[in-house]
């Protein structure tokens, strides 16, 4: 059963692009929008949000250096593994989790290494895998888009993303469990 689950899903991730640049072609046309000339236009603005945020893209880089340097990262790895073991969560995946918030990058890293050691068809390897797609790096997202546009206070942003990250983290493990 789960083997077509999976196949089911294979197949639809492989028509998932094209099918959204269709569609979006499609509606651009029958809206009369000239599509080609649109996405220059974000283009053009894309570039002048990214020159804006360089300051914030290097501070955020350079906590999360910080972080991963001082040993922090395996203070929190090791104090949350006795209470996640009790559950049946992967020691090894521990560290995807606390990194995937602050990093993009160090989680791709992190993921790597999980599957090129236990294997892409190994639970961790899924579970790295799902929980790198069930999250966002709610730190760097925020430095970008408050940054980009000015917001010095986000009030209740940064709990509710880091709410939707918890959130995720547990459906990726709880899927995981389910259908592998």
């Amino acid at each position: 059963m789960s083997n077509t689950f999976q196949n089911i899903l294979t197949e639809m991730g492989s028509w998932a692009i094209p099918f959204a640049i269709i569609l979006i072609l499609t509606v651009g046309f029958f809206r009369k929008v000239k599509v080609y000339e649109a996405f220059v236009e974000g283009a053009k603005e894309g570039f002048q949000v990214g020159v804006r945020i360089i300051p914030y893209l290097v501070a955020i880089l350079a906590a999360i250096a910080v972080f991963r340097a001082s040993g922090a990262l395996d203070l929190l790895t090791n104090g949350l593994s006795p209470f996640l073991n009790l559950i049946g969560y992967p020691t090894e995946a521990i560290p995807m989790a606390l990194v995937r918030p602050l990093s993009g990058s160090g989680a791709l890293g992190l993921m790597s290494d999980l599957v090129a050691t236990h294997g892409a068809e190994s639970f961790v390897g899924r579970l790295a895998s799902v929980m790198m797609g069930s999250t966002e790096t709610t730190f760097y997202v925020l430095a970008v888009y408050l940054g980009s546009i000015g917001i010095r206070r986000a009030r209740h942003t940064l709990a509710a993303c880091l709410i939707a990250d918890a959130a995720g983290l547990t459906a990726a493990f709880i899927v995981c469990k389910i259908v592998f």
